[in-house]
């Protein structure tokens, strides 16, 4: 089993803080196991079992529970009053009015209480409002590539383990059947995003044709890394969808996507003018094995982006608002803006062998002004240091987390 080191970190420092920890992601990105890893460190730190009380509400057993209250009482039967007791909620959003079962443990002072969701209406909704400034929430992914190199222990060729990673699927389940047979592990990730689109968003929207959602979906993976718009996206497939499409459907689209964790949006940023802007975003998929089943693109193509979303998602797990940069006359990968007011600028690119290329890269950041740091990530083999801007091997950027 790879350890999520990273997002277990998180919970053992929150541990027994008067606070709800939310664990949301994607279907299947390693949720449950992770609680289990937790649940797993408490218990070689003293935890005794009768202290811990698991549900996990995708499994048959907890379907026994009518009601929210039903849930309550059995807890509260189950934990003891004179310890700290651990409450996990597996897939809590399956229980009808959940935010008022989550509300009514968060009050018990000897409840530290974990939640897990695979969809981010969750917080954006009833728990959100309800307990607002009350919870924390830990957005966990797939694997991320130091993770995916722990998968591999018997293989210690960084670079081929790489070329793989960015080819196929960092899903747990998918790297695990990988090993064995990797037509299984496609046939899973069909099934799976059969199961987020259908059940996450099909049946919880209630939307009767979907065709078209899948359109603007196959659009999106097929743009990361380019900026585009509502208005963009409903002119090129007005031309290839038989159902009207409009440009609030489009909008609608886009959120039910965010929402499940398919793709993630990126705001743009005016780096001159320190200000976000407010039209046009870059989206990133989750997991680029889900880009390859949808897409015809044949093994190693469109490198450049799939190493754009790469980075995107490690710079998010690492912590700070991510946005894409915008100057005069050009633009910057990624912009990050830390939790101590810091930030860090990154650019992009598969290689930067021809010297025309490299100027053209560094450019953009040649051109802020700020002392922040700079750096210019690639595949190619040499780190040095150009004019205050760090070019670094993006696998040596990634293992050195």
């Amino acid at each position: 089993m790879v350890e999520r080191g990273k997002y277990l970190s998180k919970l053992i420092a929150l541990r027994d803080q008067h606070i709800i920890k939310v664990v949301t992601g994607i279907r299947r990105c390693g949720k449950s196991t992770l609680l289990q890893m937790f649940r797993d460190w408490l218990g070689n730190n003293g935890v005794a079992d009768e202290n811990i009380v698991s549900l996990n509400f995708e499994e048959r057993e907890s379907q026994r529970f009518a009601t929210w209250e039903n849930i309550y009482d059995f807890i509260i039967q189950n934990i003891h009053a004179d310890k700290m007791n651990y409450v996990f909620l597996d897939e809590v959003q399956m229980i009808p009015h959940f935010e008022r079962l989550v509300d009514a443990l968060f009050v018990k002072p000897n409840v530290d209480l974990y939640i897990t969701g695979s969809n981010a209406y969750m917080l954006s909704s009833e728990l959100g409002t309800l307990l607002s400034g009350r919870y924390i929430a830990i957005n966990l992914q797939p694997f991320s590539f130091s993770e995916y190199v722990c998968a591999f222990p018997e293989d210690t060729n960084s670079d081929r383990l790489f070329r793989q990673y960015i080819n196929s699927s960092s899903f747990p389940e998918a790297v695990n059947l990988s090993l064995n047979s990797p037509e299984m592990a496609n046939e899973y990730l069909k099934s799976l995003y059969e199961t987020v689109v259908v059940k996450d968003i099909v049946k919880r929207n209630n939307l009767r044709k979907f065709d078209t959602l899948k359109q603007v979906l196959n659009f999106l993976f097929d743009s990361v890394g380019s900026v585009v718009s509502p208005n963009n996206i409903t002119d090129v497939l007005r031309k290839n969808v038989t159902e009207k499409l409009s440009h609030n459907t489009v909008l609608k689209y886009l959120q039910y996507f965010t929402e499940s964790y398919l793709i993630y949006p990126v705001r743009l940023y005016n780096i001159k003018g320190k200000r976000l802007l407010q039209s046009n975003y870059k989206y990133y998929v989750v997991d680029l094995g889900l880009k390859s089943i949808l897409q015809s693109n044949a093994y190693d193509a469109d490198l450049g982006h799939k190493l754009e979303n790469v980075v995107y998602l490690e710079l998010l797990s690492r912590g700070g608002e991510v946005f894409a940069g915008r100057t005069d006359n050009g633009e910057v990968d990624f912009v990050v803006q830390k939790y101590d007011g810091q930030k860090e600028y990154y650019q992009v690119a598969y290689t930067v062998s021809d010297k025309k290329t490299l100027n053209r890269e560094l450019s953009s950041l040649r051109k802020i002004r700020d002392s922040y740091p700079k750096y210019l990530l690639t595949m190619d083999f040499d780190n040095s240091d150009i004019d205050g801007i760090k070019k670094t091997n993006v696998i040596d950027w990634l293992l050195n987390s």
